[in-house]
This record gives structure tokens, sequence and C-alpha cells, in this order.
């Protein structure tokens, strides 16, 4: 049978083995993972890679079409989830610690970072495929127009890496776009030193006023320091985010 891509579920297809391998190859699988966790497999090009690597594999599929061609050519060999990744209670279905990974749908590529985020200490690894503009804003540095929100609550916790670009012509239906492969690997920060709800806070008002100086976007939630108040966010590493929200912090307990 034939899967059809399907646009309203982001679906772009990979045609091109040796990118799938590369991926599978790019899992290192050195913060002790052991199972896998696939997002949007299709019709399982990415999957029959991971497969060999004989770890426990689980996917999250919302087309059923996908999910048919799947029970078809893939018959008991991993557990298909037919849920949407974004609203699953992971925890009911996965063994963690795990990997994630995926050919990722380009309309809800964030969103699933965010979740990674929440979900930082059962996923110590992952190893996706974005948008090429969202694959380097996650792994760029300070100082980059790029860097924003999720380099920064990401790279807290995770080293980054820019992988390898795919260009649209290995998918089905070509993107629009040219995508990227990153690797993250949990680093050995267990916990921050300040509150975390509001360290986001933080990071999330100064960077959606961009433009600004610290000191004017985050006029509402307090008196940034003489140190940071001339900045803007891109010029903030993951540190200074840090003893910011700190002496933000200190100031609503005063």
């Amino acid at each position: 049978m034939k899967v059809a891509p399907k646009k309203h579920l982001g679906q772009h297809f990979l045609t091109d083995p040796s990118v799938c391998l590369d991926m599978v190859n790019a899992i290192t699988f050195e913060r002790g993972a052991k199972c896998i966790v696939e997002i949007g497999p299709g019709t399982g090009a990415l999957t029959k890679y991971l497969l060999p690597l004989e770890k426990e594999l689980h996917v999250y599929e919302v087309d059923s079409e996908s999910i048919a061609y799947l029970l078809i050519h893939f018959p008991k060999t991993f557990k298909i989830h037919e849920k949407d990744f974004l609203r699953a209670k992971l925890e009911e279905d996965v063994s963690f610690p795990a990997v994630l990974v995926g050919n990722f749908p380009y309309n809800i590529s964030s969103q699933i970072l965010f979740k990674l985020y929440d979900y930082k200490e059962d996923f110590p690894e992952m190893v996706g495929m974005f948008q090429k503009e969202v694959a380097e804003r996650i792994s760029s540095p300070p100082g980059s127009k790029k860097y924003g929100i999720l380099s920064v609550l990401l790279q807290a916790f995770y080293d980054i890496e820019y992988l390898f670009t795919i260009l649209p012509e290995k998918f089905n239906p070509p993107p629009k776009v040219d995508s990227g492969v990153i690797r993250m690997v949990r680093n050995d920060v267990k916990q921050l030193p300040i509150d975390e709800g509001f360290f986001k806070t933080v990071v999330k008002a100064a960077f959606n006023q961009r433009r600004k100086t610290l000191r004017n976007s985050l006029k509402g939630i307090g008196e940034v320091p003489e140190e940071w108040s001339g900045l803007r966010p891109e010029q903030m590493s993951v540190d200074a985010f840090i003893r910011l929200t700190s002496a933000l912090s200190k100031q609503k307990s005063e």
C-alpha cells in the first residue's frame, strides 16, 4: 500500500536511506538511554534503521494510514502509540531514560522542543531533523541573531551540536526550505540554582522584545542590575541569564 503525505500533518517523507542511516549513526546512548522514542515515523524510513539497535522502540503517529502501513510492514517489532506526542503522558507509555528521534513535522517542532524541555530528566539525548532555521536557532551561541528562547532554555541542560544539512529533494514532497539535523546530549546540570519557572519567564520576556535592552524588556518583572541593563537578550549567555534571574528573584523576595 502507498501512503500519501498529508499537508495538514506537515508530512515530508524522507526518501534517501543514507540520510536516515546518518541520523541513526549519530545516536550515542552515552547517557545510558535504554529506549528509543520516534515521533512521526510515517512509512518507517527512519524506523527500519532504528530496529537493529536492539533497543525498546516506541513510535508516536497520528496518521491512521501510516499506522496501517507500519502494522503491515513491521508486524510486532515495536510499540505504536496512536496518539499526539504533544498531549501524551509519556511516563505511562515509555521506559525511561530514552532517546528522542525523528524527522519532526516542522509545524510543531518548537512545541516538541518545549515538551522535551519539560521531560529533560527522561530524555538524556535527542537526534532530530528540523527546518534548518530552527536547527540553527537551537544550536546558536550567544551573539547570534538566531539565538533565542529555546537556545537558552535547552542549552542550560543540553550540549547541542548542529550535525548536517539536508536538501529539499531528499523528501517527498520536497519542503520549500532546507532541513538540519542536530544532536542534543544532556549535560551535568541536574537543576538550576534558581526557580526554573521564573527563569523561563525572564528568558521569554527578554526575547519577546528582543530589539529592546533588558532594562526595558524586563521592566514589568524588576529592575535589571546595571551589569546587564544595557544589553539585548542575544548578548546574554545561559550563565548570565541564570545570574540575572537570581538577582531579579532576590528583588521579589525583599
